[in-house]
């Protein structure tokens, strides 16, 4: 594995947001879901998909806080512009969102 060096971690933007809404993604060959994501009043509201339907169901999903990647450029997934990146775990299909153990305020940076 590359290694990289502290000033190339410190371009990713990590911030914490609350999944707001989610919606189902039939258009892409995994499955998958839409989702909105609040990242506090400075970020606002941003949309990503994620292949985790394996683990999670959508009313589950609503309300959960969740770390993501917020600074890459939007990527087009299907008919749909993914404007950041959530983080999870991935043990083949199955992806264990990385989230707070605790409530924190929306937009908190992850340092």
């Amino acid at each position: 594995m590359d290694s990289i060096e502290w000033s190339d971690f410190k371009k990713i933007d990590m911030r914490v947001g609350t999944i707001v809404a989610v919606y189902p993604f039939p258009e892409v060959k995994n499955p998958a879901f839409k989702l909105e994501i609040d990242f506090g009043s400075e970020i606002g509201i941003k949309k990503t998909s994620a292949q985790i339907t394996n683990l999670y169901a959508p009313n589950d999903l609503v309300g959960q806080q969740v770390i993501a990647v917020i600074n890459f450029p939007k990527k087009q997934i299907a008919n749909f512009m993914s404007e950041c990146l959530i983080l999870g775990a991935v043990d083949g299909k199955d992806v264990t969102l990385l989230q707070p153990n605790l409530p924190v305020k929306n937009g908190l940076k992850i340092a």
